[in-house]
């Protein structure tokens, strides 16, 4: 998983609530257990009309915006089933940070363990950062995660509450697995203790 430490890019506003993981990524994409490609999928039937061609009022498809690295959305961002494909065309499509009120809970863990900050702001906020993305002039942000900001165009930051062992394991790049690995020697080591503990216990089960 790649390390995220900061990014200043230009932020793309969906204000819609309750956007959830079919629209993000549409149920004929999840047959591939491949993340490559799957950006071009992305919001398709928002992005696409039925002949396949860009809706040129989605804000994806806007000259400024097509490169937007920062997702600003409404409540419950990422609701519906539970498919990580959703973070996956997300992250393959360039988007790095989003921001909302609030997320589905599998979707918002689903995208610290795919290299994605989600951050939670008071609606107040969203609606103004919603403002700021209508022209390019404003629609730059700047998000630091060692220091949590989020910065606007005209400067004024704001602080954002992130969980510090989820914090730092996107700074350091690092998923559920990898960290799950990086314990293989204590539970080892703890499996040896306990072999010389109750080693009739520690051999039920072996081959």
């Amino acid at each position: 998983m790649t390390p995220f430490t900061s990014i200043t890019s230009v932020a793309a506003a969906l204000p819609e609530a309750n956007i959830d993981t079919d629209k993000i990524l549409a149920a004929q994409y999840l047959k591939t257990i491949s993340r490559a490609g799957l950006g071009s999928k992305l919001f398709s039937s928002m992005r696409y009309d039925a002949e396949g061609a860009e809706r040129p009022g989605f804000i994806l498809n806007r000259d400024g915006w097509r490169g937007a690295g920062i997702l600003i959305a409404l409540e419950n961002f990422g609701c519906g089933s539970s498919r990580e494909h959703a973070p996956w065309a997300l992250l393959d499509f360039g988007i790095r940070v989003i921001v909302a009120p609030s997320f589905a809970d599998i979707f918002y863990n689903n995208c610290f363990n795919n290299g994605i900050l989600p951050i939670i702001l008071d609606r107040a906020q969203v609606d103004q950062l919603i403002v700021d993305s209508r022209e390019l002039t404003s629609a730059t942000l700047s998000i630091d995660l060692p220091s949590q900001t989020v910065t606007r165009a005209n400067g004024v930051a704001w602080t954002f509450d992130i969980d510090p062992d989820r914090k730092q394991a996107l700074l350091e790049g690092r998923d559920d697995i990898a960290a799950a690995l990086a314990q293989d020697e204590a539970i080892t080591r703890w499996e040896e203790e306990s072999a010389l503990i109750a080693p009739a216990i520690a051999g039920i089960g072996a081959v």
